[in-house]
């Protein structure tokens, strides 16, 4: 958004870009007020912050396609729900081709084991990898690092995660976000991520992580802007219960009558994108928990936005603390949000 600043009556407006994607750090650019910034403060009488008329188009392109965002918006941009930020880091956002983000509630059990799973596949496929770098290889070599999100847990997951981060502080990097809320933990990580493609996976590794290579090299080949495994694909090959089952071929048989939409399975805990559709999509995400992934592959479908569906391996976890009735709930919730909205176009 273009917002034009005045202190007072003596000093000229100031041009402001704001990108709400980016708050709490927004002040993405600002022409002229730096240099004058101490003149500025001796100055102020009254700020006022008047929003410019005619709001200038923003033209977001993504792989093939170009989108005009007010023309198919209509509306602002959603501001992140309290202004909640990181409110702590072990680690900066370093300049990688890949951040591998696992968001954390309460998982001190299976944290270290995961991660270090994880960590000991890459470094060992990339070793692998650069050892018959002279033969053909389906996967390129890539540069990573594992982000450990955690999102208010009330254990000994942040500390453990602290651990982890200072022993292995090349490859493993941890947040600590003051609220709850899985959509709003990968909100924050994706955003202040430096890398040219933003991952996750749920902490539980259910899907197989020698699938990580193809999620990744997805979004950096340049084959899709959003990417996403399928456990619902005839080619996968999933183990769960019945209910479970049941469950998730009702919920998204739900999504394709309600919303329109033509993917098989929202929910998958393996998902990608790229830096630009991380710039798009992540405003315009109203949910912060577990309907964020639905929101994320509908609004890219509606988009446009070139998507990559896979097949994956996948165990579930019993152990899981999810609350489902909960879920559904605030799922049923989120489809009636989103249909109203593209009812009413303004999506």
């Amino acid at each position: 958004m273009i917002y034009n600043i005045r202190f007072n009556d003596e000093l000229p407006v100031y041009r402001i870009q704001i990108t709400l994607s980016k708050l709490p750090w927004y002040w993405r650019q600002v022409s002229g007020f730096v240099p004058r910034l101490p003149e500025c403060i001796s100055k102020i009488v009254v700020c006022t912050v008047i929003m410019t008329t005619q709001q200038q188009p923003q033209t977001a392109q993504h792989g093939f396609h170009s989108i005009n965002v007010t023309e198919k918006t209509g509306r602002n941009l959603p501001n992140p729900p309290n202004f909640v930020s990181i409110a702590e880091r072990v680690g900066k956002p370093a300049y990688v081709d890949a951040d591998i983000v696992i968001p954390v509630y309460n998982e001190r059990e299976q944290l270290a084991d995961s991660v270090l799973a994880l960590m000991r596949f890459l470094v060992s496929s990339r070793n692998s990898r650069f050892l018959t770098q002279s033969q053909p290889s389906y996967f390129p070599l890539y540069s990573w690092n594992i982000v450990i999100a955690d999102n208010a847990s009330t254990d000994d997951t942040w500390p453990i995660a602290v651990s982890l981060a200072r022993q292995y502080p090349k490859f493993i990097r941890a947040i600590r976000i003051p609220a709850k809320g899985r959509g709003l933990a990968l909100k924050l990580a994706w955003d202040e991520s430096q890398a040219k493609a933003r991952a996750y996976m749920d902490v539980d590794l259910s899907t197989d992580i020698r699938l990580t290579d193809v999620l990744v090299n997805s979004i950096l080949s340049g084959q899709a802007e959003v990417a996403s495994g399928c456990r619902l694909l005839d080619e996968s090959h999933v183990t769960r219960s019945a209910k479970r089952e049941f469950i998730s071929r009702s919920y998204n048989a739900l999504l394709r009558t309600t919303l329109g939409v033509t993917f098989e399975d929202a929910q998958c805990g393996f998902k990608a994108i790229s830096a630009k559709a991380a710039e798009f999509l992540l405003p315009r995400i109203q949910d912060n928990e577990w309907f964020f992934d639905t929101e994320l592959l509908t609004l890219a479908q509606t988009y446009n936005l070139p998507t990559y569906i896979f097949p994956v391996r996948w165990v579930e976890d019993t152990g899981t603390t999810v609350d489902i009735p909960d879920t559904v709930r605030k799922d049923l919730a989120g489809i009636k949000r989103m249909r109203r909205e593209l009812a009413a176009s303004l999506i």
